[in-house]
């Protein structure tokens, strides 16, 4: 009796994969692109927009697979072109505009107790203008350094600090008037 391996492990997916064997590049697709799909919504506020650069960043995934040297995590490796491709769309969208502000104050966050849900979440992010949502998803939810950010953005490193700190104070705004009509005292 043949004994038939019906789960490939990642990388021998990305080894065929390499080779643009179409099955692999779809396990691969399929594996990733939900997840992937989220990172790209959390740029692109429009969700056919989000599948659109989603799919735009696979099509790079597989043309630049042969340049994955096995460090790191794939799906990490993956996650950065997201990131980038949707960084790439807003700049031909001209929808990032950043203030030069170098003047920024660290505040102190208190935790707000919230029963918030996940698209709740999203809607107030998708509230901030374009930069400040940018820059509080690469520092807040992609784990980027405001050194990193200024690089990628191609903005001073007191601007980054600078249009995190407004996206929280705006971001602090938006819940404190939700907790007002929540409670009935707005």
């Amino acid at each position: 009796m043949k004994v038939i391996n019906l789960h490939k492990d990642e990388n021998e997916w990305i080894a065929l994969a390499q080779d643009n064997n179409r099955h692999a590049q779809h396990q691969i697709y399929s594996k990733f692109a939900p997840k992937m799909l989220g990172v790209c919504r959390q740029y692109v506020k429009d969700l056919h927009q989000a599948e659109d650069v989603m799919i735009t960043a696979f099509m790079k995934v597989f043309t630049n697979l042969k340049h994955f040297e096995q460090k790191g995590s794939f799906e990490g490796w993956i996650r950065r072109i997201m990131v980038n491709e949707c960084i790439s769309f807003l700049r031909v969208q001209k929808k990032v505009r950043f203030m030069d502000d170098e003047d920024y104050f660290e505040e102190t966050h208190n935790s707000i107790e919230s029963q918030l849900t996940l698209d709740e979440i999203q809607f107030l992010i998708d509230q901030l203008p374009e930069g400040y949502k940018m820059v509080f998803n690469l520092y807040c939810i992609e784990g980027y350094k405001h050194q990193e950010i200024a690089e990628l953005l191609n903005i001073s490193e007191g601007t980054s600090k600078s249009q995190l700190s407004h996206a929280r104070k705006m971001l602090q705004q938006q819940l404190n008037q939700q907790k007002q009509y929540t409670n009935g005292t707005e």
